[in-house]
């Protein structure tokens, strides 16, 4: 057993192992005994895009978890690693527990399965535990295997009212928001999705979030250091997937899955790709304009997967060179189709006075004042 941090740490009552619940939540169990649970919605509430497949809860985009109460004494969780987990700690995932809004494991999973005891107590409590990945899919994929919990049956935290989606690259992902020297490269260690712009957003509209972002990534080109096109590193051909990874979690190969459109749909979208495209395209006015039509008909393919959306289109923080091909794109998509439900929001570049990530990455402070300016917009639109 992986013990990072336990909150009000004390004996703990007698447990005796029950039958994994797969079905329907059992109205209450005896305080004194452990309880075994599969992480299927029955049980928990499924944060971003997920999928259960032979007994196990695949996790694949930066911010995918879980998120589940009951009143009790205690509460571990098992995750799988994948191929990664013994190798490159730049490459395993990082994930966090929070016990009512409260940080207590920040863990790289580094073996192929870790059992993370989460929260004890002598007295029975009533606790919200949220287990959230941090990092991102493309070098590191986690299984939720099964829940323990002794006390109440556990139970899915009720759905926010609004839904929004994020999708982006390296900057929605929060690459390197951990590391202040921007002469650092990439680490999944430096990842910490929950201090990115798309969570923070989320977090200041009270909203539930799904996100879908990949480092590098862009529309037409992936981040180019030749000035060649990358066609191989483009988002919108993943977009109706799990995600993407390099990697092998058993069964689990995110771009292979597709994910389910009927599920709930998003209240707005928020798309933020371009800043790897800019490394190809510069000021190439050609390539620019193969930039914007292309973003066009990524605009059309979300409209297709989600009907009703307010779709806001932003660019800016790494650079805004690009983003008069962003608004171009909105009102080609606008005009073409009379849709009125898509937007164009200019992000200022960031400032040296509020630092820098890995790689000249947005600091935490940068992300901030990004999720101030995307919550104002969101706001202004959905009302």
């Amino acid at each position: 057993m992986k013990r990072i941090t336990t909150l009000l740490l004390s004996t703990v009552l007698c447990v005796t192992s029950l039958t994994a619940c797969n079905g329907e939540n059992s109205p209450s169990v005896d305080t004194t005994v452990e309880t075994t649970y599969a992480p299927t919605e029955n049980n928990v509430k499924l944060l971003g895009r997920t999928v259960y497949i032979d007994d196990m809860l695949y996790c694949a985009h930066s911010g995918t978890g879980v998120e589940f109460t009951f009143k009790g004494t205690k509460c571990s969780i098992t995750v799988s690693g994948d191929s990664t987990s013994g190798g490159s700690a730049d490459s395993q995932a990082r994930v966090a527990v929070y016990v009512n809004g409260e940080r207590v494991i920040d863990d790289m999973v580094d073996k192929t399965e870790e059992v993370y005891d989460v929260f004890e107590s002598d007295t029975a409590k009533d606790v919200t535990i949220s287990l959230v990945k941090l990092s991102e899919s493309a070098n590191s994929t986690i299984g939720i295997k099964e829940i323990k919990a002794t006390g109440t049956a556990i139970k899915p935290t009720e759905n926010k009212d609004m839904l929004i989606e994020f999708v982006g690259d390296s900057i929605t992902c929060g690459y390197g928001v951990d590391d202040p020297d921007k002469n650092h490269h990439f680490s999944t260690k430096t990842e910490d999705v929950t201090k990115a712009y798309a969570y923070l957003t989320a977090q200041k509209l009270d909203t539930d979030y799904s996100i879908v972002s990949l480092s590098g990534y862009g529309i037409i080109s992936g981040y180019s250091g030749d000035g060649k096109k990358v066609s191989g590193q483009t988002l919108p051909p993943l977009y109706d997937k799990l995600g993407h990874s390099w990697v092998s979690n058993g069964v689990f190969s995110p771009s292979k899955e597709e994910w389910d459109f009927t599920k709930r749909q998003p209240d707005a979208i928020v798309i933020n790709l371009g800043t790897n495209d800019d490394s190809y395209t510069k000021n190439n006015k050609e390539l620019r304009e193969e930039y914007s039509k292309a973003y066009t008909e990524f605009i059309k393919k979300v409209r297709e997967k989600n009907p009703q959306a307010k779709i806001l289109c932003v660019l800016g923080v790494m650079g805004d060179r690009l983003f008069p091909y962003v608004q171009q794109a909105v009102d080609s998509y606008t005009s073409e189709t009379g849709d009125g439900g898509v937007f164009a929001l200019k992000l200022e570049p960031q400032s040296p006075e509020d630092g820098y990530g890995a790689d000249w990455h947005p600091s935490e402070t940068t992300h901030k004042k990004v999720a101030d300016k995307v919550a104002e917009k969101l706001t202004e639109i959905l009302k």
